[in-house]
């Protein structure tokens, strides 16, 4: 597999990028193209050794995206920006998919517009795993489109599905819709109007509503809703997970010296809690729905979550996600272009 990997616009680029890369090519035997300031890149890349022997390449980029731009206009100004440029590559067929830590919303506008949509999907959605009691959850959309229409959360269920199986390894993902009761009467008209389009569906296994709690429990292995409801979520787990370990750290500081010697037997537990509760362990979140494999990360993210979202894209192209879920929704029937 050969990756482009967006190494502008990020909080910590290009240097947390270029270092994410090198241990991605060393650890799974992939290619990683490097987008962006052909100077900068190179200054980053030869403090770390002979890295052309390594599987590294450099496509320069001249422009970058900025997070307070207007990503569709960006997009379309910017022409040599670095996540533009990157898209091109797997558009092109040069490389088979994108990893970029920059502007979400640029990210999403150049995979419309660089990539296209998928035959019959009306718009695309990020699919982020959460951590949960026995596993892992995927939530869709996680804040691609605030105001989705029914058909379009049927077309997540059936995407999600996809991703879980082929990716995660999840057989027969359990398939449900969040809403604020298990009841079929419960929920706002798009809640309403979806369930009976979900319970119809042949491809994916439905298992009914779910409710919020259900998600760190483990009791569903894909949710679905919209990009408003999804990214509220998302957000408030990130944040709770962040001040729990912190409330842990600061009464065993707080506590007497027997506490503090407990606490160093219990280390191992809670180191394996953080990593098991640290977002860049996933790799990032896929943005499913587009012709192409594209995968987007934190811009905050560290070179182990570029290391990580190379890896989920190699083996996004590798099981053919894109194929699966047009074959599916094809099957289905729910077929969309808006």
């Amino acid at each position: 597999m050969k990756i482009a990997v967006d190494a502008m616009g990020s909080d910590y680029a290009p240097q947390e990028i270029v270092l994410g890369a090198i241990q991605a090519v060393k650890e799974y035997r992939c290619e990683v193209v490097l987008v962006g300031d052909q100077a900068q890149l190179e200054t980053e890349l030869n403090q770390q050794g002979n890295w052309q022997q390594w599987g590294i390449t450099i496509q320069h980029a001249s422009q970058v995206i900025e997070m307070h731009e207007h990503p569709s206009v960006a997009v379309r100004k910017k022409k040599d920006a670095s996540v533009v440029v990157a898209t091109r590559l797997v558009k092109e067929g040069q490389c088979d998919a994108v990893v970029s830590a920059g502007s979400t919303g640029a990210a999403v506008a150049a995979a419309l517009f660089g990539l296209g949509r998928i035959k019959g999907i009306g718009r695309p959605a990020i699919a982020t795993p959460i951590p949960n009691l026995k596993g892992t959850t995927i939530l869709l959309d996680s804040g691609a489109n605030v105001d989705s229409k029914p058909k379009h959360l049927v077309q997540n269920a059936i995407m999600g599905s996809i991703f879980a199986e082929y990716i995660l390894g999840i057989s027969q993902p359990r398939v449900g819709l969040l809403n604020i009761g298990e009841e079929e009467n419960k929920g706002n008209d798009q809640c309403l109007e979806t369930l009976p389009l979900l319970k119809q569906m042949q491809t994916i296994r439905f298992i009914g509503n779910v409710e919020g709690r259900d998600i760190p429990k483990g009791t569903v292995d894909v949710v679905v809703c919209d990009g408003f409801v999804g990214n509220v979520v998302l957000k408030f787990g990130e944040g709770l997970a962040s001040v729990i370990l912190q409330l842990v750290k600061d009464s065993i500081k707080q506590s007497g010296w027997l506490t503090k010697l407990a606490s160093l037997m219990i280390l191992p537990a809670l180191k394996k809690l953080r990593r098991k509760l640290d977002y860049a362990e996933y790799g990032g979140a896929p943005l499913l729905g587009v012709n192409g494999g594209f995968i987007i990360c934190h811009g905050s993210s560290r070179s182990k979550e570029i290391k990580n979202a190379i890896r989920v894209a190699c083996e996004f192209s590798q099981n053919r996600v894109v194929e699966h879920i047009s074959e599916n929704v094809m099957k289905e029937g729910f077929i969309s272009n808006d």
